[in-house]
């Protein structure tokens, strides 16, 4: 089997239809891989801790060792801890596949996405964009029961979702050279600060970067 790559998927965890849709999806795009793509779900990490910052932390630090990261960019207004994990992969200029499939309208675009212009034109970032709604009526339509529609569903989704991983881990990487990259991340472990830098070692950052090389989710 060819490299396997590490998703962070990022999005809403707070109810049952958030944590069940995160599960369904990222099973899906498992077996639709073959393996290929295994997704980090937030909800599945174990919180050792009730303290906030050790929970951010936790989270900050699985966006840093993911290969790529997914987001789930649904609702009128998109959930602020995404866009903080949207924005600190970005700057790590980790490739980035962002998911809509709320047909609702929404943001400040006029001709644009639909949520807030500052998430959007970053590089090595691509959209999956659809009407769940439409999607589910077609998947309902054709019957056989839940786990038919289910399969159907999440299936075809998952299938868009790997096809836009294939395309954007082939753009160019924003990183030229080997310092440039060793000092973005090192900054980035720095700049949250309250504990973050002591979650990896020296030896644990280099030899994540040498995976990164090699899978060419950094390319250089």
């Amino acid at each position: 089997m060819s490299d396997t790559y590490s998703i962070y998927f990022a999005g809403d965890l707070f109810n049952h239809k958030d944590l069940i849709g995160n599960l369904l999806l990222s099973e899906a795009i498992e077996k639709e891989s073959s393996g290929r793509y295994l997704c980090v779900v937030p909800q599945h990490l174990e919180q050792s801790t009730n303290r906030s910052i050790d929970i951010r932390n936790n989270d900050l630090s699985e966006v840093v060792k993911a290969d790529l990261i997914l987001l789930n960019f649904d609702g009128t207004e998109l959930d602020s801890g995404t866009v903080v994990e949207f924005l600190f992969a970005k700057a790590l200029d980790i490739p980035a596949v962002i998911l809509r499939s709320d047909f609702r309208a929404a943001g400040d675009q006029e001709r644009g996405d639909p949520w807030n212009l500052m998430c959007s034109g970053y590089p090595r970032t691509r959209t999956v964009s659809l009407n769940a709604m439409s999607w589910y009526q077609d998947a309902w339509n054709k019957g056989g029961g839940t786990s038919a529609i289910l399969e159907r569903f999440y299936g075809k989704l998952s299938k868009m979702i790997n096809a836009e991983f294939d395309l954007v881990l082939k753009e160019a990487s924003l990183f030229d050279n080997e310092q440039m990259l060793s000092n973005v991340y090192e900054w980035a472990l720095r700049f949250p600060g309250n504990g973050f830098t002591d979650l990896f070692s020296k030896e644990e950052l280099r030899n994540l970067l040498i995976s990164k090389k090699n899978k060419g989710s950094v390319l250089i």
